[in-house]
């Protein structure tokens, strides 16, 4: 069953600092010239502290950046730069945005904020659809382990179709507690809830959801991970006998978790409301030897149908790929563009051992035919993206390819929301950068202190 509890949250005090001067998108979202933006932003962004800049000498003075995000962590709560909530909450969470590729369509995602117990995906409860790498989640773990604390939230999904969550927590909601528009445009809200009736409701509602991940892989195996560790060190402090601790009820009569490592925070997203949004992920193919257009398109047409494309820009072409049924990718080479049809009884064929879920995903006909047997990228290079990149930026994909920064590229339509929860609950995965959730999670808005 999903465990959610709310916590005493700390948020930055607007007394002291304006929230959109210190907020950032995900540590994994930031470019450095985001990274040097935010440094320059203000001495409090938050990105000094999830995504710090080494300095000169820092071996030498046994300094890292992850040394650094404690200090400074530690030192903006004791001068009242971040101040924690008064009582337990949850925070009512919406994203209101334009969704990108069109001028005037406007969404709304709602959400909340919340700790959720950390499970291991053996008990299927918490669910994963993507492979995750082993450096990133090494970084994340010197941080957490550092700082003791959660700065982002992990981005979970659950089915509630009649919306009774969403309910609970907007209907008759006053003004917000939080407010900030981003660089990308999206105006974020929180609103604190702290009523321990309301919040009852909360849990026992989600209680029997399944969860699965949509953004934050790698710091919700990381924290899973470092949950097990210290709960292998409390065995060895205070015995076995005190290792098997449960949620309890708190002062104010809401569960809290078993000890603080337990529970990470989180953002719980409605995965049947219309407020989600997925774009693709498109793949930029570069550094290959000896690559050929021609010899490409002749050894594609064993899988695919293959058709030449007159030149257009990359909206024409998406428009075009968006048009197709059936599973399709569009080619961008210097020679020019190709739309890439998939033959049913050649595909069934060659992948013949996957099973029916990720047989159907264009993604897989990508990674499986296109990228491995056409174009020699097997799945260690696929992972370590020896020859690869992701782009969501359809028009930078194919403007790489006329400057030569690219051999192919591969535009891409979106995982649809169904196929996903298929794949997850079936306990399988999709290849790396299957999805692309819009808009990201703001970190900054709430933060989740182990001690």
């Amino acid at each position: 069953m999903a465990r959610i509890y709310p916590f005493r949250a700390w948020r930055y005090n607007p007394a002291k600092v304006r929230l959109a001067d210190v907020v950032t998108q995900p540590y994994d979202k930031i470019s450095p010239a985001m990274q040097q933006a935010y440094y320059q932003r203000s001495p409090f962004n938050l990105v000094r502290i999830i995504l710090g800049l080494p300095e000169l000498f820092d071996a030498e003075k046994g300094e890292s950046v992850y040394s650094r995000a404690a200090r400074d962590f530690r030192a903006w709560r004791e001068q009242g730069i971040l101040i924690q909530e008064k009582e337990p909450c949850v925070f009512a969470y919406s994203q209101r945005f334009t969704v990108p590729g069109t001028s005037d369509v406007v969404k709304e995602r709602r959400g909340f904020i919340a700790l959720g117990k950390l499970q291991d995906y053996a008990e299927q409860v918490v669910f994963r659809h993507e492979q995750t790498l082993s450096k990133p989640k090494g970084d994340r773990l010197n941080l957490l382990k550092a700082t003791r604390a959660h700065f982002g939230q992990i981005f979970m999904l659950y089915s509630d179709p009649a919306g009774s969550v969403d309910k609970l927590l907007f209907d008759g909601s006053g003004p917000a507690d939080g407010e900030v528009t981003d660089e990308y445009g999206v105006l974020h809200r929180i609103w604190r809830v702290n009523d321990p009736a309301v919040v009852r409701l909360l849990t026992s509602t989600m209680a029997d959801k399944k969860l699965i991940i949509a953004d934050g892989h790698h710091r919700y195996e990381t924290a899973l991970n470092y949950s097990r560790d210290y709960a292998a060190q409390y065995a060895a402090h205070h015995g076995a006998e005190k290792t098997g601790r449960t949620e309890s009820l708190n002062a104010h009569q809401v569960a809290e978790p078993a000890f603080p490592e337990a529970a990470a925070m989180m953002t719980f997203v409605n995965m049947d409301s219309d407020g989600l949004v997925i774009l693709p992920t498109h793949r930029v193919v570069h550094g290959l030897a000896g690559f050929d257009a021609k010899a490409f398109a002749k050894a594609a047409g064993e899988f695919f149908t293959v058709q030449e494309l007159p030149a257009a820009d990359a909206q024409e072409y998406l428009r075009t790929l968006k048009s197709q049924s059936g599973t399709a990718f569009v080619a961008v080479t210097r020679s020019g563009a190709l739309l890439l049809q998939s033959k049913p009884e050649a595909i069934d064929k060659a992948l013949a051992g996957v099973p029916d879920r990720q047989r159907n995903l264009d993604l897989t006909h990508l990674h499986a035919i296109i990228l491995d047997r056409l174009l020699g990228l097997d799945a260690e290079k696929v992972r370590e993206q020896t020859n690869l990149r992701y782009l969501r930026d359809a028009a930078e994909v194919v403007d790489q390819v006329a400057r030569g920064e690219a051999d192919v590229s591969f535009l891409t339509n979106p995982v649809a929301m169904e196929q996903l929860r298929e794949v997850a609950f079936a306990g399988e995965v999709m290849p790396q950068k299957s999805t692309d959730f819009f808009p990201k999670l703001l970190s900054g808005l709430a933060i989740y202190a182990l001690e």
